[in-house]
C-alpha cells in the first residue's frame, strides 16, 4: 500500500481501494462513475434502476446496507463485520453481471412508489436544461418504457470493472475479497451544459422563500464562504429581521475543478418582499468585502475541527472515491488543513464576486429580481419555425407552427407582439405522447410546446409527420389522462415563472386619486375645526399631526403601487 497520509490508496482485482484504518464496525462501499446525468431525458431512472436490482439479492440482511444514485455517481455501501462485508460485495457485482430480471417489473414499482414521494428540485433545470446535470429536476420517465436489454446494456457499459472505486473503514480490507465485474473503461464527468444566456440570472416560482446557486471554482476559500454566507444570512433574516425560521448554505463540490454553493432562506407570504431584500442585502455586503472577521474564524475553527477528528478520515473516504473516479487523487490531510488556515477575508470576498457572476436566484412567485442586477431567465425561444401553422380554436390568438426543423408556440404578449417557444427536431430531449393524440415536446433548453389535435384542428397527416420526424428515442408514452379544458394561460414552457402582478394605470392613477382625496378631506375637516372652535397651540398641534396621520394610511396603498411599478 502507498500512504496517502491518513487514507492508503490500492487495489482489488485491478480495481482502485481506498482504505482508512478505524476500530468498531467495518464499513465499506463501491462507487461508479455513473448517475442521473449521464443519462437521456427520455430514459431518466434506468441508473437507479440497476441499482435497486443490485440490491434485491440482499433480502432482508442482519447488517445495515443501501444504495444511492446521484448526479454523476452511484454509491452501494455497507456496515457490518468482516464476513458481513465481505459476501455484500461480492453479492453486489454479482448482481450487476447477472441482474434478476424477474424484478424488473416489481423494482419500477417500487421507483414509481419513491418518485411520488420525491421532491424535485428546479434550480438545476433552469440552470442546465433537460439534459445532464438538469436531469434531477425531472421525473424518472425512462423507467416504465426501458427493457431488460436496455437495463443489462446500461449496466455492461457503466458498472464496469475499470469504472469503479472501492473503499473500506476497518481493521483491513476484508481477505479473501473478489470483485468480479465485468471490463469497461473509465467514464469521463457527464458535459455542462448551460440554458442560461446570461449571469446573474432569476425566475420566480416555489413555495415562497428564496433559494440560490452559484458555480464556483472548488477551493478552500469557496467552502469557508459557503458558511460564511450561511452565519450571515442566519444572522441578519432570522436574528436581526425576525423574517426567516430556516436559513441555510451548502457547498457541494462536482469534482470537475469546479464546487455549487446553494443558499435558502425561507419566507411567509408576508415576509417574502423583507426576505429577498435582506437576503440580496446579504450577497451585497459579502461582495463588497464585509466579511465578519468572527465568522471567519468560526467557520474556519469548525471545518478544522471536522478534519482532525477520530473519524475524519472515514468520513472522508466517500468524497475521496468520487474524486480518484473523476480523475483527482486523494489529498493529505495536511495539506487540506494548510489550505484551510491560509483562507484570508480577501479570498472569500474574491469568492463572493465569483459566485455573483454565475449566480442563479429563485424568488417567490409574482416577485422579481431585476432591480437588484439579476437578468431574467429565458422562458421563450428567439425565433419560430417555419411550416404550417395551426390557429387555436379557443380565439386566444394562440398558433401551432409544425415545420420541417421543429415545432413552436406562437403566443401573445401583453403588448401585442408575438412571442415563441420552440423545440427543434435535433434539440428534443423528449416526446411526452398521449393515447388521445397529445404530445409534449421538450427541448434539450428545458422549453416545452405542447401539441393538441383537438385546440389546434391539427390534422392526422401533419400529426403523422412530426412523429415521423422525431427521433425514436426520445419517444416516452404515456398513461391515458383526463381531458381538461385548456385555457390561454397555460404555459408554453416547462418552468415558465408567473407574469408579475402588475396593476393596470387605470388601476394606479384611482389609487392616486384616493390618496389625493384622503388628503383634501383632511384639509376640509381641519379647516371646518378651526373656524368652530377654541383650541390653544398645543391643541391645533395635536390635532394636525392626527389628521395627517390619517392621511398617510389612506395614501399608503398608492405610495406601495408606485413603489412596486418602479421596481417591477
Amino acid at each position: 500500500m502507498n500512504p496517502q497520509a491518513d487514507i492508503l490508496l490500492t487495489d482489488v482485482d485491478g480495481i482502485p481501494a481506498l482504505f482508512a484504518h478505524t476500530a468498531g464496525p467495518m464499513r465499506a462501499g463501491l462507487v461508479f462513475r455513473v448517475g442521473v446525468a449521464d443519462e437521456t431525458l427520455a430514459r431518466t431512472g434506468v441508473t437507479h434502476l440497476v441499482e435497486h436490482l443490485a440490491l434485491h439479492r440482499q433480502g432482508l440482511a442482519a447488517h445495515d446496507y443501501n444504495g444511492t444514485t446521484k448526479d454523476a455517481f452511484t454509491h452501494f455501501y455497507t456496515e457490518g463485520d468482516e464476513s458481513q462485508i465481505l459476501a455484500y460485495l461480492q453479492s453486489v457485482c454479482a448482481s450487476l453481471a447477472d441482474l434478476p430480471m424477474e424484478r424488473l417489473a416489481t423494482e419500477k414499482e417500487i421507483l414509481r412508489t419513491e418518485e411520488s414521494r420525491r421532491d424535485r428540485p428546479q434550480l438545476p433545470l433552469w440552470r442546465y436544461g433537460a439534459q445532464g446535470y438538469g436531469l434531477a429536476s425531472y421525473p424518472e420517465w425512462g423507467v416504465p418504457v426501458v427493457g431488460p436489454d436496455d437495463v443489462r446494456h446500461w449496466a455492461q457499459s457503466w458498472f464496469t470493472q475499470g469504472n469503479a472505486v472501492l473503499w473500506v473503514a476497518g481493521e483491513r480490507i476484508p481477505a479473501g475479497l473478489s470483485l468480479k465485474l465485468p471490463p469497461g473503461e473509465r467514464r469521463p464527468l457527464p458535459a455542462v451544459t448551460s440554458a442560461l444566456p446570461a449571469t446573474p440570472a432569476y425566475f420566480s416560482g416555489g413555495k415562497g422563500g428564496v433559494l440560490l446557486d452559484a458555480v464556483v471554482a472548488d477551493t478552500a476559500a469557496a467552502r469557508v464562504y459557503a458558511g460564511v454566507l450561511e452565519r450571515a444570512l442566519t444572522r441578519a433574516l432570522r436574528q436581526e429581521g425576525g423574517y426567516s425560521y430556516t436559513t441555510a448554505a451548502d457547498y457541494a463540490s462536482r469534482r470537475d475543478g469546479r464546487a455549487v454553493v446553494t443558499a435558502f432562506a425561507d419566507a411567509l407570504p408576508d415576509r417574502q418582499d423583507a426576505v429577498l431584500g435582506g437576503f440580496v442585502d446579504v450577497l451585497a455586503a459579502l461582495q463588497a468585502g464585509r466579511v465578519d472577521g468572527g465568522d471567519l474564524e468560526a467557520v474556519r475553527g469548525r471545518a478544522d475541527t471536522a478534519l482532525t477528528a477520530p473519524d475524519a478520515a472515514v468520513r472522508r473516504l466517500v468524497g475521496a472515491a468520487e474524486d480518484l473516479l473523476a480523475g483527482r487523487p486523494p489529498v493529505p490531510l495536511e495539506q487540506q488543513r494548510a489550505e484551510l488556515r491560509a483562507v484570508t477575508g480577501q479570498d472569500v470576498h474574491a469568492v463572493a464576486l465569483e459566485a455573483a457572476g454565475t449566480a442563479l436566484m429563485q424568488v417567490p412567485a409574482g416577485h422579481s429580481a431585476d432591480w437588484a442586477g439579476y437578468t431574467a431567465a429565458p422562458t421563450t425561444s428567439p425565433y419560430a419555425v417555419t411550416g404550417r401553422r395551426f390557429t387555436a380554436r379557443d380565439n386566444s390568438g394562440c398558433a401551432l407552427v409544425i415545420g420541417a426543423e421543429g415545432v413552436s408556440f406562437v403566443g401573445r404578449e401583453a403588448d401585442g407582439t408575438e412571442s415563441a417557444a420552440t423545440v427543434l427536431h435535433r434539440a428534443c430531449a423528449a416526446v411526452l405522447t398521449w393515447p388521445d393524440g397529445g404530445r409534449q415536446l421538450i427541448g434539450t433548453d428545458g422549453l416545452v410546446v405542447d401539441v393538441d389535435p383537438d385546440r389546434y384542428g391539427i390534422d392526422a397527416s401533419a400529426l403523422a409527420t412530426l412523429d415521423a420526424a422525431l427521433p425514436p428515442a426520445t419517444v416516452v408514452p404515456q398513461p391515458p389522462r383526463e381531458r381538461r379544458p385548456f385555457t390561454p394561460e397555460q404555459s408554453a414552457h416547462a418552468h415558465t415563472p408567473p407574469t408579475p402582478r402588475r396593476r393596470t394605470t387605470g388601476q394606479t392613477v384611482a389609487l392616486l386619486l384616493w390618496g389625493v382625496l384622503a388628503f383634501l378631506l383632511a384639509f376640509v375637516a381641519l379647516s371646518v375645526t378651526v373656524a368652530r372652535s377654541e383650541f390653544g397651540t398645543g391643541e391645533w398641534v395635536v390635532m394636525l399631526g392626527i389628521l395627517w396621520g390619517i392621511t398617510a394610511l389612506c395614501a399608503w396603498p398608492a405610495i406601495r403601487i408606485l413603489r412596486d411599478t418602479r421596481r417591477g
